[in-house]
């Protein structure tokens, strides 16, 4: 069954797209501000929709899609493992990212922001790649 993996694309897409643009500022101005700001909501986003996506995959390996849908999130990312979807490895950085993500879900500070962009590019590609396993594993071409 070819499952449909574009929302997931348009927001690492917007992800990347934001960290080009705080690339371009220069730290002193307000856009750098707006743009990293732009960046960590990006982070956010693309890390709840990535689970979201995985959840709907791993439904494909299951006669039961309802316990899938119980599963919590560092479980859908073992049960990637299990599935050779995931490497240990790679889902040891989507627990990392997922765990800074809820430490610091109510201090919006400089600490969290810190925190964000020091993971955000190898975030990226974890993310990039997710995307590329899923519609391959789903019969479905790449699109972004």
């Amino acid at each position: 069954m070819s499952l449909n993996f574009d929302p997931m694309a348009r927001c690492i897409h917007t992800l990347e797209e934001s960290l080009s643009h705080l690339d371009r500022c220069d730290s002193s101005e307000i856009l750098h501000e707006v743009f990293r700001n732009a960046v960590i909501k990006g982070f956010e986003l693309t890390l709840e929709i990535s689970g979201k996506a995985l959840r709907k995959s791993l439904q494909e390996y299951t006669g039961n899609p309802g316990a899938v849908n119980k599963l919590v999130f560092k479980d859908l990312f073992r049960h990637a493992a299990r599935h050779e979807i995931m490497t240990i490895e790679e889902v040891e950085r989507w627990f990392a990212y997922r765990d800074s993500r809820n430490d610091t879900a109510h201090d919006y500070g400089e600490q969290f922001a810190t925190e964000v962009m020091g993971m955000i590019r190898t975030f990226v590609k974890d993310a990039r790649h997710l995307h590329r396993v899923l519609e391959e594993r789903h019969g479905a071409s790449p699109k972004a």
